[in-house]
């Protein structure tokens, strides 16, 4: 495996599923400094952290599949976008390790929180994206605070002087130091764990009605995860394996949800969790029952951004434009 900087002790994990609650207009937004960070550098920033190399900046070890998104009755109360109303329509899903190294083993503790993007082809022949991963949160509030979260880690390796710059930033970035440390068991499966997404997006229906919200994934299956012992013993490609097989026999089936946001709910902010007590609007059935053919050629050509959205539905916090600026320079770097 590549050299990358070596923080596993910062156990970054998968927490408990949070519900969620009421729909209002009048939304928490916070004034935000103009960024002085640019995507060019925040993707040489995670090469600094993880290594260059010809794969994504970050989530570079994946694995790609295929299958079927239905809506639910209810996602047409939400959105008007086209594939939350009656009909299905195709998906590609890519699950995937957080770290920026394409050969992490799968239960190594800097695989998590392991993402899962998903591409909606809509019947006008056009793409909807998504991005979420495993933990509910974001150790920062927008892409300064996050790149130079990202200098600390590149500035503390096993030989910095104690104490490193990673641990005077956790001393004074709680969130971070939270989403850094919590406890995290490896899942059984990429199909076994529930996914949030950090940012929030406005979703208009037909009506005009206007709901913020954050998207969640659940599993149909319980949530399973590894033991120590068994995640110790796991082989370092366990999990694309497991699901390689799980999707030769049955379909791996997730819920896509809505959670709304109150009135007081920060819209801009996806370092700040809504609370548990918040309403979920159930939108579908997402059901992957097949490996994408060709791998490599396909994960190579494919770049997931998460401001592609159809009519129906806004980004809402600004680090969605951003993060797929970002992604788009990771792309041409990796062709």
């Amino acid at each position: 495996m590549k050299k990358f900087i070596h923080f596993s002790t910062l156990a970054l994990v998968p927490i408990g599923m949070m519900a969620v609650s009421t729909l209002s207009l009048a939304q928490v937004t916070t004034p935000q400094p103009e960024l002085k960070t640019t995507p060019t550098e925040m993707v040489d920033t995670l090469n600094t952290v993880f290594g260059p190399h010809k794969e994504r900046a970050i989530h570079a070890k994946g694995i790609l599949l295929e299958g079927t998104f239905t809506p639910a009755p209810t996602a047409a109360s939400i959105s008007m976008a086209p594939h939350l109303q009656k009909k299905s329509v195709p998906v590609i899903v890519r699950f995937s390790n957080f770290a920026g190294v394409p050969d992490i083993p799968d239960n190594h503790p800097l695989a998590s929180p392991r993402g899962m993007a998903i591409r909606f082809k809509l019947p006008d022949g056009s793409n909807s994206d998504m991005v979420v991963h495993s933990f509910n949160g974001f150790p920062s509030a927008n892409a300064d605070q996050f790149r130079e979260l990202l200098q600390a880690l590149a500035a503390s390796g096993p030989d910095a002087a104690k104490p490193t710059a990673l641990d005077n930033y956790l001393g004074t970035h709680p969130i971070a130091k939270n989403f850094l440390t919590a406890a995290k068991p490896a899942p059984v499966s990429y199909g076994s764990l529930p996914y949030f997404g950090v940012n929030a997006f406005k979703f208009t229906n037909a009506a005009g009605k206007v709901t913020y919200g954050r998207y969640r994934i659940v599993p149909l299956a319980p949530a399973a995860y590894l033991n120590d012992a068994q995640t110790k013993a796991a082989a370092p490609a366990y999990l694309g394996e497991e699901i390689t097989a799980h999707v030769a026999k049955q379909a791996v089936k997730f819920k896509l949800l809505v959670q709304v946001a109150a009135k007081e709910d920060k819209v801009d902010d996806p370092s700040v969790a809504w609370p548990d007590s918040r309403h979920t609007v159930e939108l579908g059935t997402i059901s992957i029952d097949k490996v994408a053919p060709d791998m490599a050629a396909a994960q190579k050509a494919i770049v997931f951004m998460p401001n592609a959205l159809p009519k129906g539905i806004e980004v809402e916090d600004q680090m969605v434009n951003f993060r797929s600026n970002a992604y788009a320079v990771s792309f041409g770097r990796r062709q």
